[in-house]
């Protein structure tokens, strides 16, 4: 980590929820002079249970190396790469991603960005977990994004299915 420097952290999962997140988290980095902490949080598909119980060096490289390609993609998609006007440090670690967001932004001058779901009683059960879980443990303040029109549209699995499917279909 960068030390002495202010920070702006961000929770970076790579869905189209957190790209405005992303997007926010840079603006308010060049506007503090401050350093982006981007970070995407993984779980080994199954758990970290059974992974401990029967450990597979080799598939813990592919589960890193495509957190690590899902931190970039997601750079690619909020900005065509990293943004060159804002000192970026990319972070990927194991573990939830509420506990590691709130553990990496101890610091008073920090500030942590993270992207809100859909609204919907249903959705705010499992979503809001993890901007609820920040807000009440993290020690600096934390920005809540909205998401937008298209992240709400894009979370309508009907809807998600036509976009995809009607941009994939021939002669259109």
């Amino acid at each position: 980590m960068v030390d002495g420097r202010r920070r702006v952290i961000v929770g970076v999962s790579g869905s189209v929820r957190s790209l405005p997140a992303l997007r926010h988290a840079a603006a308010e980095a060049r506007t503090r002079d401050a350093v982006l902490v981007a970070v995407h949080a993984w779980i080994p598909p199954g758990g970290d249970l059974a992974e401990r119980r029967c450990p597979v060096p080799e598939l813990r490289q592919i589960w890193t190396d495509a957190a690590w390609q899902r931190l970039r993609g997601a750079f690619d998609a909020a900005f065509g790469g990293m943004p060159p006007v804002v000192d970026v440090e990319p972070v990927v670690a194991r573990g939830e991603a509420p506990s590691l967001l709130a553990e990496l932004s101890g610091r008073d001058e920090d500030l942590l960005v993270i992207g809100a779901g859909r609204r919907g009683a249903l959705r705010r059960l499992w979503r809001a977990r993890i901007p609820r879980y920040c807000v009440a443990r993290a020690a600096c303040p934390v920005l809540v994004v909205p998401p937008t029109a298209l992240a709400q549209e894009m979370d309508r699995p009907l809807h998600a299915w036509l976009t995809i499917h009607r941009a994939l279909a021939p002669g259109r």
